[in-house]
């Protein structure tokens, strides 16, 4: 009789024990959908046009320079204060607040990544990620020119 209960007792203390795997890997399993939900960026690319339209929410706009409107930074009264105009792809125009310090060689860059938020009359962004024109494209244009030159001297 006594070995009868040790053999229930211990077939009750293997299913407890499979319940708590199965808890825990279940907790496991969650914690890192979770995590991955959170860690991956499901944004994809507005216009500056479209940002207008969602002003307020948090946008990536791809966006380049418009040198033709002056650049305001001022490192030493306002080292975190840097506006801009950019121009979308599709002719989208809008001033750019940024409140950090200007990324080095903005003027050069070929594109702009705005992240940031669409307000009233202006872009304010928490992020810039410059696409600069590669230095290869450079070393391929004057190969080529030296080549012309070599050929017709």
């Amino acid at each position: 009789m006594h070995s009868i209960c040790f053999e229930v007792h211990l077939h009750i203390n293997k299913l407890e024990m499979k319940r708590s795997h199965i808890i825990i890997l279940i907790g496991i399993a969650s914690l890192i959908i979770g995590l991955l939900i959170f860690s991956v960026d499901f944004s994809t690319y507005d216009t500056i046009s479209s940002a207008k339209n969602k002003e307020g929410k948090f946008v990536h706009v791809i966006a380049r320079l418009d040198k033709s409107q002056p650049i305001t930074y001022d490192p030493i009264n306002n080292p975190n204060y840097l506006t801009f105009y950019a121009v979308d792809s599709l002719g989208g125009k809008t001033k750019v607040v940024y409140h950090n310090s200007k990324p080095a060689d903005l003027e050069k860059s070929e594109r702009i990544v705005l992240k940031g938020k669409m307000q009233k009359d202006y872009f304010e962004c928490k992020d810039i990620l410059l696409k600069c024109p590669s230095k290869y494209k450079d070393d391929k244009k004057n190969l080529e020119k030296n080549i012309k030159e070599q050929i017709t001297s």
